[in-house]
């Protein structure tokens, strides 16, 4: 039994041809698809909305035995690690930089230096 209808297979069909002429555009942004394979996604989602036969996307790609094998082992490990009360890691304080800063204390203007230095005369 073929996967995709007649229809579908027309539909995409239709739509290479636009992506060959440059006359294609994406959905959202207007721009020109140079893609292949994503000319092949937008005929594919006219015919699912044109309610032609087309598998969903997820079900359509094949997995093997490999890749279902290790999915089912994160599960199972992600579960274990649920089940486990997180560890409380102990705070260790700030280091302290082994460096001294380069900052050099700020030096007094010599405006600063001649205020103070009339005002105490103004006061004897």
């Amino acid at each position: 039994m073929p996967k995709y209808g007649k229809k579908a297979q027309a539909k995409v069909a239709k739509v290479m041809h636009e992506k060959k002429a440059g006359t294609l555009r994406s959905g959202g942004s207007g721009r020109k698809v140079t893609s292949r394979k994503q000319a092949i996604a937008i005929g594919l989602s006219e015919a699912r909305r044109e309610g032609d036969k087309v598998p969903s996307g997820k079900s359509a790609k094949k997995s093997t035995k490999k890749s279902t094998a290790r999915k089912s082992a994160r599960k199972s490990a992600a579960k274990k690690s649920a089940k486990r009360p997180a560890k409380k890691s102990a705070k260790r304080p700030a280091k302290k930089s082994a460096r001294k800063s380069t900052k050099k204390p700020a030096k007094k203007s010599a405006k600063t230096a001649t205020r103070k230095t009339a005002k105490t005369r103004r006061a004897a």
